[in-house]
């Protein structure tokens, strides 16, 4: 697991908020609640109860003194000294300094509800809201995802569904939406990379400190990703990635977005979890059909069949369920091919290493480029999908870009 250190990273762009200062300052409830994402379990709905009983200055405090909050109206007592037992075991070492101090090291900000950025749509998670959030990036969560889609599902992807969930991020950037995803690889990676070759914002969602980069292929997309978008953690900085974590993650991706996309789940994926938060939320859940021989496709089909997605299979499936009438939904402009110095550098390496006659296959391809296949795979999809490259008989192949309509 690695680290990022922000200051290897590109300058950010000035997206309107201020850089984060040596020494953050921040009030009373905005500390304590930082503190609590250190202690307590992300989205517990007794300590939600609690914040809004007492306020987090109050409920941290008491936790500090060695006691236990009043129980509020729906939290039984033994069940909270049970927790609260827990949360002062961690507080106990706890400096709000030196957590604090991490954040500015970092270069990332804390929003907390009812700050200007804070995405009021999370709040509609009720009690099992995040208590604070921490961002590292170069755009206002808040305002990126106003006008998002949530693209997800299987780690251990096809080609097919990576060049579909690129495909349809890429489409989704080209009309000026942001992609929120997980940052995992496979579905996740796909869609950030579609997003940001379209030039379009990318958040990603992670399950541990933004200090981490997990998984550590990721490395560089997640920087990218700080450079032209936003990472985004419940979790404070030093806090690794655990199975709990990820799950619990998936409410907040479904909460931020108008509507999640499912590319690619089996019956057992993680994917579904998202899917789940998204109808509980009232959100628009989509999902894409796969061959149905493709385990991986499983679960995309049963939400179908049982009629808890509406099947999609391009950009204007999609914004025909979250967009807004006269804004949205109209034709999309013809012909549209990236600059290739839009791309990231994995992409221009996978892009360098495909042939321009004859074909490649893919896991030649990924030795060329010293990559995983997992990896390589993706960057083809977005390649395909932006028109740079197409499938031959026997592998991949360089095609000249679309061109642009004349007049």
């Amino acid at each position: 697991m690695t680290r990022l250190d922000s200051s290897s990273d590109p300058p950010l762009p000035d997206a309107g908020e201020p850089a984060a200062s040596p020494a953050p300052a921040l009030g009373d409830d905005a500390t304590a609640r930082a503190c609590l994402t250190a202690v307590a379990e992300p989205g517990d709905p007794a300590l939600g109860l609690l914040l809004d009983e007492h306020g987090a200055a109050a409920v941290w405090q008491a936790l500090r003194d060695g006691g236990t909050p009043q129980p509020p109206p729906g939290v039984r007592p033994q069940d909270l000294a049970k927790r609260a037992a827990r949360w002062r075991g961690r507080a106990a070492g706890l400096d709000p300094d030196t957590l604090l101090g991490a954040t500015a090291e970092l270069g990332s900000r804390l929003i907390v509800p009812g700050d200007p950025g804070w995405p009021t749509q999370l709040d509609q998670l009720g009690q099992r809201r995040p208590y604070a959030l921490w961002v590292r990036g170069a755009h206002d969560l808040r305002h990126a995802c106003l006008r998002s889609v949530a693209i997800v599902g299987a780690r251990a992807a096809s080609a097919y569904g990576l060049h579909v969930a690129a495909d349809l991020a890429w489409g989704l950037g080209q009309r000026s939406w942001a992609v929120v995803s997980g940052g995992a690889y496979g579905i996740d990676s796909a869609a950030h990379r579609g997003s940001l070759a379209a030039g379009a914002p990318a958040v990603a969602v992670l399950a541990c400190g933004l200090d981490l980069a997990y998984p550590r292929g990721n490395e560089n997309l997640f920087a990218d990703i700080a450079a032209r978008g936003a990472l985004v953690s419940e979790h404070p900085p030093g806090a690794p990635p655990s199975r709990h974590g990820f799950l619990v993650r998936n409410r907040i991706i479904a909460a931020l977005t108008p509507g999640t996309v499912i590319v690619e789940a089996g019956l057992r994926s993680g994917a579904l979890n998202t899917a789940r938060h998204g109808q509980d939320l009232h959100r628009a859940v989509m999902a894409v059909p796969g061959p149905i021989t493709s385990a991986l496709s499983a679960g995309c089909h049963r939400l179908l069949r049982d009629g808890a997605a509406v099947c999609v299979t391009g950009t204007d499936d999609v914004v025909e369920q979250v967009g807004r009438i006269g804004a949205d939904l109209r034709p999309e402009h013809g012909g549209t091919a990236l600059d290739p110095d839009s791309l990231d550098g994995t992409a221009r390496r996978v892009l360098d290493a495909v042939p321009d006659r004859a074909c490649a296959g893919t896991a030649s391809i990924a030795q060329t480029c010293g990559l995983d296949l997992d990896t390589a795979l993706s960057s083809l999809g977005l390649l395909a999908a932006a028109g740079f490259i197409e499938r031959g008989p026997s592998g991949w192949r360089a095609r000249r870009p679309p061109r642009r309509p004349s007049g």
